[in-house]
């Protein structure tokens, strides 16, 4: 290997639900994941030795192991080899801290340059297994496409692909702390609405954009606190511009709205614009491997 690039598609929760807290401390989770092709990129080239993380406009951990050498340890040890030395870039456009997993989608796209640079007949499923050692999100980011994900996130169900539609995608200035979001959600004994998730499958299997995107749902969304309400006035301006529907997307705070033609979804971009710079179009991808 000298030099490989891959990208790094962001994702975003169609429907998002959580069953309830499990006695290892992770949650139970029913999701409909989307990946979006709204990327970062990421290149690795080989080194004499160590390895380092560049990145321009991210701070990095100082004095610990990032996700990304933790993985590219994790793979080599999966794998039976020494680790050699790895350079690795991140080319960020995917807001961090967002709820689009773009930091777990770098990690994916390193684990993906990996397989196809040292141990191409690896399955893609204990690709996902690895990924699955540093964040419950990853054996989705590594797959892609369109799935249900359970458990943790790691036990994956592949989907029709959602039919063509544009996603509207935007971050408002501030970021949401996932724990305090999930201790909200263990203080609370019931829940108002719950997102219709068979009824997203049923439309998915036929194809029906309009079904799916009426069972758009988050119940992060109902446990958000004041501070945070801003997501809600982001959510009624994108239907106000035509979207089908929107959501909160994972643990926020960006929000996404579904539009049916590319020209209703760029004139919503150019409209949010003018509030919040982090604003993006983008479309469906299928699945990475």
């Amino acid at each position: 290997m000298e030099r490989m690039t891959q990208q790094a598609p962001a994702k975003v929760n169609l429907a998002l639900d959580i069953l309830g807290r499990r006695p290892d401390g992770y949650h139970d989770m029913r999701m409909v994941m989307q990946t979006v092709s709204l990327c970062d990129a990421v290149t690795v080239v080989k080194r004499e030795k160590g390895f380092s993380l560049h990145t321009e406009g991210l701070e990095l951990p100082e004095g610990k192991k990032t996700l990304e050498q933790r993985a590219a340890e994790a793979f080599f040890a999966a794998v039976g080899r020494s680790m050699p030395g790895l350079s690795v870039t991140l080319e960020k456009r995917t807001p961090a801290y967002a709820g689009l997993g773009g930091g777990s989608a770098d990690v994916a796209a390193l684990l993906r340059i990996l397989r196809d640079a040292y141990a191409p007949d690896l399955p893609g499923e204990a690709l996902e297994r690895i990924g699955l050692q540093v964040g419950s999100d990853m054996p989705f980011c590594v797959r892609g496409g369109t799935a249900l994900a359970e458990g943790r996130g790691e036990v994956l169900t592949d989907l029709r692909p959602l039919p063509c539609c544009f996603f509207v995608l935007c971050k408002p200035d501030f970021g949401i702390p996932t724990p305090s979001l999930f201790a909200l959600v263990d203080c609370r004994d019931a829940w108002r609405s719950r997102p219709d998730i068979s009824g997203m499958l049923a439309a998915l299997e036929t194809g029906d954009l309009d079904g799916v995107a009426a069972r758009l749902g988050n119940v992060f969304e109902e446990v958000l606190p004041e501070p945070y309400h801003e997501v809600f006035a982001i959510k009624r301006r994108l239907l106000d511009l035509g979207a089908l529907n929107a959501a909160m997307s994972g643990s926020g705070p960006a929000v996404f709205g579904i539009f049916r033609t590319r020209l209703e979804a760029e004139a919503a971009v150019r409209a949010l614009k003018e509030t919040y710079t982090q604003t993006f179009l983008a479309e469906p991808v299928g699945k990475l491997i």
